[in-house]
């Protein structure tokens, strides 16, 4: 029966298939993300603590080694207590030095997270003591890259920052840390290499120093909303005894949506969008399985006749159509690893535990399921249809059905028409949706970043060792290099930076405003950069007022900064702040030297805080990223200035090197990744419904040769066969877009969270996504309109 109708079988299998794979792709991600446990042992039970100041404009913060040994004495809730601190560093010792990810743990870290040792042992409990020789345990995947997998590498010595540690372990190949569970710098770094972190007896009295993880073990039959009360008791003595302010407090975050984070809502939403794609590819198999079924009518008539009875017609006809959707489950599995393996090289960077989305076995039972319910679905209606048949008509020779000589009147189609509304309104909402997020991201592409893109080169660079530690070293590398890479043909302007925008990092503190008092604790949170005085002129950061820092501006000189124009602002709206002063330790006055233009720092849809700079010459680092604008293509430049930057040190590491443009990219990527697949599943929506609209309407015309023949004979033109024909398709999608515009206004609400500068019922949107599927429509009903109006009377009327 399929081989007879090959084309019929193929555009069925191939709906089917767009919508099976789109579901089974987004599916794999719900699995991985929301349904698979983390690798660890009793995840459900782990959670992270976090610190919270509204009050100041903080919402998301590290906790003190002071604040865990008060959370490991007072709580109720928590069976087990880790504290961590991430600290990049250099391996040197080798060829070539190398940055590697290291985290400074307590030994239960490693322990609740179930970590096991393939070669010597994991972290020891007498090792959160001071004085005991470092140690260090190795990852399997920095054992086999860095160090070939020596097998004799337990006892060994390495070099961590030029201090040396004895290589007490490695770790199975299954575990694996990275940021997505101890938050970092880098979103996608996993961490190479574990030590100890003593706690001595003054770690109680380091209250401020807000820079570590706490990860904790919850009680069994402990809920995060008791845990929750439980940390917001000690969280109220901490504020009191630290003097804190009043909005501090803490918060309980399970590992499971720490790892999900705001991917969620995208995430759900995304599933939304493909269950409507797949609603629509049955809606159009059923309208598609009904064409068939009409001219099928004389064979389920002999059936009926010969003696077989509805039950075994019902039957057959729903094998059929499940025969056809485990096809397209299967072809919607191609289409699955397909989209999935695209996904894999683009690396959107908005989907964590990328590597553990896969095709496994929940996925082939969520397709199979997917396929059989698809199959009932969309041959339901078809089989019902046919087991409604007149028998005398269906076996007159040469008759025709009920339907055909109904004439044009939509009220003899309903079913169809339903089916053809149904598919209009549901491509109507995902069209709504994907143009949302499209204009949503379009408008955050104008937002001004604050500085200039194009043609900048940006890397990292660390001086690392004892040497680093002396006075006046780092400021006389970063010089030295300067020099070096700004006589570079190509080179216009070269400058450094602690905290470059757009790479998730942060270094914010409490400063006071000169005539702005604070009570203690409430202190105005800035963000701090340490700045070269070149960097704002290669970055394009404009000036307001007052200067840039200079080579005057060391050690041995007053200190200054220069803030940005919202701290101005926020404090001297209609006043020049130029020679104010800010303090952070009060007895060293801090003078405003200049303002600069407001730069995103965190986001190009994210105000951030109020920034100032230091500069570096006066506050010198051995780690900074360096900045150089060049004439040419920025990326073509960086092996010259690599080079130039080794020749100034060999043992310097250079890494993250990477075009702001590259970076600005990949700060926009989770949202064009979101308006991409949505912009992909309404496309596909769109071509259904217009596949589903031409498909009523030429079965329409087909049915009615003999009326339009008719009419013809009795004088009507072919205009008026056609304006007949094209009504009758533009009253199913006028009818289709009311409704897909009532559902998208209820539905577009849950996406709020989603948008940028655009309301989830902006009306432009509604507007234009309802005029682009009302011209699909009118194409799709113009073609057989057309047909419509080429017929023959006297061959029609020759039929009968």
């Amino acid at each position: 029966m399929l081989r007879k109708n090959a084309g019929l079988t193929a555009v069925i299998v191939l709906s089917l298939g767009i919508g099976i794979g789109a579901n089974s792709a987004i599916f794999s991600v719900v699995d991985a993300l929301l349904l698979r446990p983390l690798p660890y042992p009793e995840p459900d039970r782990l959670a992270n603590i976090w610190l919270h100041s509204p009050g100041i404009g903080i919402f998301r913060d590290w906790p003190s080694p002071g604040q865990f040994i008060d959370l490991r004495k007072e709580n109720h809730s928590f069976e087990e207590m880790a504290i961590s601190q991430l600290r990049t560093a250099t391996l040197t010792g080798r060829d070539a030095p190398v940055r590697v990810n290291g985290m400074r743990a307590s030994s239960t870290l490693l322990h609740m997270l179930g970590a096991k040792a393939i070669l010597g042992r994991t972290l020891l409990p007498e090792e959160d003591q001071p004085g005991h020789a470092p140690a260090a345990i190795l990852t399997w995947r920095t054992w086999k890259q860095l160090f070939g997998g020596n097998p004799r590498i337990v006892g060994s010595g390495i070099t961590l920052d030029g201090l040396q540690y004895t290589v007490a372990g490695v770790l199975a190949p299954d575990f694996q840390l990275d940021a997505e569970t101890m938050p970092s710098e880098d979103p996608m770094d996993k961490i190479d290499v574990f030590l100890p972190l003593p706690l001595d007896a003054k770690a109680e009295q380091n209250r401020f120093d807000e820079n570590y993880n706490i990860l904790v073990r919850m009680k069994p039959g402990v809920t995060v909303a008791q845990a929750q009360a439980d940390v917001s008791v000690i969280a109220s003595r901490i504020r009191e005894k630290d003097k804190r302010g009043q909005s501090f407090g803490m918060h309980v975050t399970t590992l499971q949506d720490e790892v999900v984070g705001d991917v969620r809502r995208a995430v759900l939403v995304l599933l939304g969008a493909v269950t409507l794609v797949l609603l629509i590819a049955c809606a159009n198999v059923a309208n598609l399985l009904l064409t068939r079924a009409a001219g099928r009518q004389k064979e389920i008539a002999i059936r009926t006749t010969l003696g077989a009875d509805s039950w075994r017609l019902l039957r057959q006809l729903l094998t059929e159509s499940l025969v056809l959707a485990l096809a397209g489950g299967a072809a919607g599995l191609l289409i699955a690893k397909a989209a999935l393996y695209v996904v894999r090289a683009i690396n959107p960077g908005n989907i964590p535990r990328l590597e553990e989305i896969q095709i496994n076995g929940s996925v082939l039972a969520f397709t199979f399921g997917i396929a059989v319910v698809t199959g009932i679905l969309s041959g339901i209606a078809p089989a019902w249809r046919s087991l409604k048949l007149d028998l005398n008509s269906s076996l007159k020779a040469g008759g025709r059905s009920g339907e055909t000589d109904a004439g044009m009147r939509l009220g003899h189609n309903r079913l169809r028409g339903l089916l053809v509304v149904a598919e209009i309104a549901l491509s109507l909402v995902l069209l709504t949706g994907a143009g949302l997020l499209i204009r949503s991201f379009l408008r955050l592409q104008n937002v001004p970043a604050g500085f200039a893109a194009d043609h900048v080169i940006s890397m990292s660079v660390v001086g690392s060792g004892p040497a680093y530690r002396k006075e006046g070293v780092a400021d006389r590398l970063f010089q030295d290099i300067h020099e070096r890479v700004s006589h570079l043909p190509g080179v216009s302007s070269v400058g450094f930076v602690s905290v470059l925008p757009l790479t998730g990092a942060v270094g914010w503190t409490g400063i006071n405003v000169e005539g702005h008092p604070t009570q203690p604790g409430q202190e105005l949170q800035v963000d701090v950069r340490l700045a070269s005085s070149d960097y704002f002129r290669a970055m394009r950061i404009p000036l307001i007022r007052g200067r840039y820092f200079d080579d005057h501006d060391t050690t041995q000189t007053q200190q200054v900064v220069v803030i940005d124009e919202k701290f101005a602002r926020q404090f001297w709206p209609h006043e020049d702040p130029v020679g104010r002063h800010l303090w952070i330790d009060p007895k060293k006055p801090l003078t405003i030297a200049g303002v600069v233009g407001t730069v995103k720092q965190d986001g190009l849809e994210t105000d951030g805080k109020i920034v100032v700079y230091f500069p570096h010459r006066q506050h010198p680092s051995s780690g900074m990223y360096l900045v150089a604008r060049t004439r040419a293509d920025a990326a073509s430049l960086t092996s010259g200035i690599v080079r130039e930057i080794h020749a100034a040190d060999p043992n310097v590491v250079v890494y993250e090197v990477r075009t702001m443009q590259d970076r600005v990219a990949s700060s926009l990527a989770r949202r064009r990744f979101s308006s991409v697949m949505l912009g992909a599943f309404a496309g596909f929506a769109l071509l259904l419904a217009a596949v589903g609209v031409f498909g009523v309407m030429s079965w329409l015309v087909s049915q009615t040769v003999h009326d339009i023949g008719v009419r013809l004979a009795l004088g009507a033109r072919p205009g008026n066969i056609v304006g007949l024909v094209v009504g009758q398709g533009m009253t199913l999608a006028g009818i289709g877009v009311a409704a897909g515009l009532a559902g998208s206004l209820a539905l577009t609400r849950f996406m709020s969270s989603l948008l940028f500068g655009t309301s989830a019922h902006d009306a432009l949107t509604f507007v234009l996504v309802a005029c682009i599927l009302a011209a699909v429509a009118f194409a799709a009903t113009a073609i057989p309109a057309w047909r419509a109006s080429r017929v023959d009377p006297m061959v029609a009327l020759r039929v009968d």
